[in-house]
């Protein structure tokens, strides 16, 4: 244990004690939500994201530690384990290299090599590898191992099953897999020919190479998506008669009956097994690191779009555009209860438009609608001409923002949404999603499997397991980071919640049911299954407005209530006074004070005594309201508008290794290609922006016909 804790403290550039204090920390089970908010004291502050690398390590090197004793003993049960084998084991870094080393002792299935040592002619292939120089010829070595009974009828069939027992001894050899290892991924290359004459997604891949250490994450998955939909045929090579004298350095001596012999053997070696076996390891590794590339940047995307500014306060009209089934509409509230729903069909001729208008004017009119969320997705661009008319007809303040739709109608169609809305059709419950997402981002997209809501690449490619992992990761430290109303959340949002699951989220929606509003963080404990351990990990992600103690509407730990109790007195504030609202000057008394000093006289850490005065200045506050706000807008445009040298204002809808996917209120989202990012080398886009981010473009290029904008953000005035 100690040699991980090192290994993780030196790869995180931590000490050694902030390391294993986490370490102990999650042990215990608490979450890293938690950890990451609660106890920084103990980890030196880390944050959340550090926080899963440790965690996710931990876990590695925890079953490579497994893994060797595994193997050790395995070996040790053949009676072949050697001190200096032990101790390669227990030096090996990764799991390949472990597994290299126990290739010639793991049982195999029957082979070539198998079957001459069964016919026993694994002397004479020991003789023949010794290479002795007073070696004799091989045809008379070989002799007396033929045995018609034995089914060796010749020698050259004698030496031919010696030949697959050393070729298999060769192909087992842990230091030439290494080496040779080494040479695919520093000098080999990837290689594509297309597998048929048909065009395809796949053209640019039919005559491709590239080196292996160049291969570029989306290149290998584009590579394997061809290659399965049977479009390409992928190989990974090296120069093989420089793999082949690496080979012969290690198993041939010159000069001795045996040379030729071996030198063959050595081919058969490489030809037959270790080629084709390397070659699927390398893959194999380019496929994993693509895809935790991949589920890095789904993750890194996913974050921002959940922690987009919500337009809180506002009755909001959700339109989920179609064609044949027309336009689902629902009103909902401030709090995103549905007020209203109709069906429009604003693209079935003019007669039917204008009936749609009138109609949307009145339900606006009724129920004083601000905003209206358009779903982004087929007949969204006529729907959205359709609302700038209205807007224009109306004459008020009203605007509107297309949102992605990504995932609606699977919610639509969940148990969830069900129950829910079980009065409302499944096309309306989509447009209630759709209103809410404007209102409530994060809220409303807990309710969706996050590899449904589409900012990734590849998705379906990935292992769903760790993707699945990775996104609720984010789900989970996005809700955590924000905090959540414990008298208005919905089960699936306080199941996002540390310390909280499906079980317990539903039994705290049914307390409050039949109990009444919260009034107190304590009441937790009255949840059936919501023990202190639970209680511990939630409280202070749960917020209670209706609370008579403020501190239980801020992201104040109870288990701190007595030190923010006491930090009041300290910085001598009256004890009524956080009852009247926030202490805007906090923090700025806290340094004037002396943070260390305070810290002692209240019995924290100073970390968690700054998070404290944070809190206070602002009980209740969403860090969210501080992003810039999402663009409203109350006019449309078409592509055929946009021209060459022209300046927008756009939001960033995907980050992807080529570039940036930027929404510029034209339905067609614009590329701006990872060298038109900025002025300095980058190696990925999302070194400079995130999903959600506002941020200035000019028009480079427009291909109506493909519907493709190119645009530039390092060209775009400043």
């Amino acid at each position: 244990m100690d040699s991980i804790i090192s290994i993780i403290a030196q790869e995180l550039g931590r000490s050694e004690a902030h390391v294993s204090a986490v370490v102990e920390l999650l042990d215990e089970g608490n979450t890293v939500p938690f950890i990451a908010r609660y106890r920084k004291e103990l980890h030196g502050s880390m944050d959340d994201t550090m926080l899963r690398t440790l965690e996710e390590r931990l876990a590695y090197l925890r079953s490579l530690q497994e893994r060797r004793e595994t193997v050790k003993a395995s070996i040790e049960e053949q009676g072949k384990l050697t001190e200096e084998l032990a101790a390669a084991i227990d030096s090996a870094k990764t799991l390949a290299e472990v597994e290299d080393l126990y290739r010639p002792y793991k049982p195999k299935r029957r082979t070539r090599a198998t079957v001459a040592k069964e016919k026993g002619l694994e002397p004479l292939a020991d003789a023949i590898f010794a290479q002795p120089k007073d070696l004799p010829d091989l045809h008379l070595l070989a002799e007396p191992y033929v045995d018609a009974e034995k089914g060796v009828e010749t020698v050259d069939e004698a030496l031919a099953g010696a030949g697959d027992i050393i070729a298999e001894r060769i192909s087992d050899d842990a230091s030439l897999r290494k080496a040779l290892r080494t040479l695919f991924e520093k000098k080999g290359f990837v290689k594509s020919a297309a597998a048929t004459e048909e065009d395809s997604v796949y053209r640019l891949y039919y005559d491709f190479t590239q080196p292996v250490p160049r291969m570029q994450g989306h290149q290998v998955l584009a590579l394997n998506r061809g290659e399965k939909e049977e479009f390409l045929r992928v190989s990974v090579e090296v120069d093989r008669d420089f793999a082949l004298s690496a080979v012969y350095g290690l198993f041939v001596k010159n000069g001795t009956a045996a040379t030729a012999f071996l030198r063959t053997v050595c081919e058969d070696a490489y030809d037959r097994l270790i080629e084709p076996s390397l070659e699927r390891e390398i893959r194999s590794s380019l496929t994993d690191a693509a895809a935790e590339g991949a589920i890095r940047m789904f993750a890194l995307n996913l974050k921002p779009l959940l922690m987009q500014p919500p337009v809180k306060g506002h009755v909001t009209m959700g339109l989920d555009p179609g064609y044949a089934h027309g336009c689902k509409v629902a009103v909902v509230d401030e709090t995103g209860k549905v007020l209203d729903t109709t069906v429009v069909y604003p693209t079935q001729g003019a007669g039917r438009k204008r009936q749609a208008i009138d109609t949307l004017k009145a339900m606006v009119k009724r129920h004083n609608v601000a905003h209206i969320a358009i779903g982004n997705g087929t007949a969204s661009r006529e729907t959205e001409q359709m609302a700038v008319e209205l807007i224009g007809e109306v004459g008020s303040d009203l605007s509107y923002m297309i949102v992605s739709e990504a995932g609606a109608s699977v919610y639509s169609a969940s148990k969830l949404a069900a129950e829910e809305f079980p009065d409302y059709d499944v096309n309306l419950r989509s447009a209630v999603s759709i209103a809410r997402r404007l209102q409530d981002p994060l809220a409303e997209l807990v309710k969706i499997d996050p590899k449904a809501i589409g900012v990734g690449q590849y998705q379906h490619d990935m292992p769903q397991k760790r993707l699945g992992e990775a996104l609720d990761h984010v789900v989970e430290d996005c809700v955590n980071a924000v905090g959540v109303d414990l008298n208005t959340a919905s089960a699936p949002l306080l199941e996002r919640v540390a310390g909280l699951n499906a079980t317990t989220a539903k039994n705290i929606v049914a307390y409050r049911e039949e109990s009444g509003a919260f009034t107190t963080r304590k009441q937790l404990l009255k949840v059936s299954k919501l023990g202190p351990k639970a209680f511990e990990q939630c409280a202070g992600f749960l917020r209670v407005p209706e609370s008579k103690n403020v501190l239980d509407n801020t992201g104040v730990h109870p288990e701190s209530y007595a030190a923010a109790e006491k930090l009041l007195d300290v910085l001598g504030y009256d004890k009524a006074a956080l009852r009247s609202g926030a202490l805007p000057d906090a923090s700025a008394k806290l340094d004037a004070y002396g943070a260390e000093k305070a810290a002692g006289e209240c019995g924290v850490g100073v970390p968690t005594l700054r998070d404290i005065a944070k809190e206070l200045q602002k009980p209740g506050r969403d860090p969210r309201d501080e992003l810039p706000p999402p663009i409203l807008r109350t006019d449309v445009m078409e592509m055929k508008d946009l021209k060459p040298g022209m300046p927008l204002t756009g939001t960033v809808r995907n980050v992807v290794d080529f570039g940036v996917f930027v929404d510029i209120g034209v339905h067609q989202d614009g590329l701006v290609h990872i060298s038109q990012v900025c002025d300095r080398f980058i190696k990925h886009p999302s070194e400079v922006v995130a999903v959600g981010d506002i941020v200035k473009v000019v028009v480079l290029d427009v291909d109506e016909k493909k519907k493709r904008i190119a645009l530039s953000m390092k060209q775009a005035p400043k």
